[in-house]
């Protein structure tokens, strides 16, 4: 536990600028506090001690802004930057190193008791803002832009924007993901390990398939206009000629 602790104070300084020292973490990072709280909760879930752990976990809440299902399974070096609003339901899974931003919410879609809320995969990045609602997979090195709402699974290395969510590139070649990208255009380049709010250097512009199938829709309707001009100025030319 006391290790789990530590690699979660030191991923804050390598990927949020704003860190300055190891006290200005420890006492001024919601992100911080709410995971804190957390690994105490899940280990009294996980021994049936429910009601402490709901407690604890809605105190929690009231400090950081941030709720945590003491359910929920979170892996090493999670952070929450900014965090308030955040929400993780009681059966979502969270890998190792993955960073959300404020408003993000895992949540489920059905009253089922079961499984309903997603799986992150390792490296994982939410924008904020992000819905990402239902009992499915967002792969390893998935990007999440801010304000998506994702209702069905990610492939490895994608990243998605939009509502709904849409997959706008890939981190490598991973034919799922390319399978996925409208017209199969998605430049396949090497991303760094973490975005900040899942947005890289490059656009990522979720309309630019539209656009594209719009621009050739144009052009094909000017090419067939002009055949119908050129056919009726014949067809009118051979009238002309009877008539004379």
């Amino acid at each position: 536990m006391w290790q789990l602790i530590k690699e979660d104070v030191a991923c804050v300084f390598e990927r949020d600028p704003a860190a300055r020292n190891l006290f200005d973490v420890l006492t001024c990072y919601s992100g911080v506090h709410a995971l804190l709280f957390h690994r105490m909760n899940h280990w009294l879930w996980q021994r049936q001690l429910r009601w402490p752990a709901r407690f604890i976990g809605n105190i929690s809440r009231w400090l950081t802004g941030i709720e945590i299902h003491p359910g929920a399974r979170i892996g090493r070096r999670f952070f929450v930057d900014h965090g308030t609003g955040v929400v993780i339901g009681e059966t979502a899974e969270i890998g190792d190193d993955v960073t959300l931003y404020q408003g993000v919410t895992l949540g489920g879609r059905t009253l089922n008791k079961g499984k309903r809320h997603p799986t992150l995969g390792n490296r994982v990045v939410v924008g904020a803002g992000a819905k990402i609602l239902g009992p499915f997979i967002v792969g390893d090195d998935a990007r999440i832009g801010s304000n998506a709402v994702v209702l069905e699974a990610v492939p490895e290395g994608a990243t998605v924007v939009g509502v709904p969510g849409k997959v706008v590139r890939c981190k490598d070649e991973n034919a799922r993901c390319l399978e996925m990208v409208s017209h199969g255009s998605a430049e396949t380049t090497v991303k760094p390990v973490f975005d900040a709010y899942a947005v890289a250097d490059v656009d990522e512009d979720s309309n630019e398939p539209s656009l594209s199938e719009l621009q050739q829709e144009i052009a094909e309707l000017r090419l067939e206009l002009a055949a119908l001009r050129a056919e009726q100025a014949g067809a009118m030319g051979r009238t002309g000629t009877q008539n004379s």
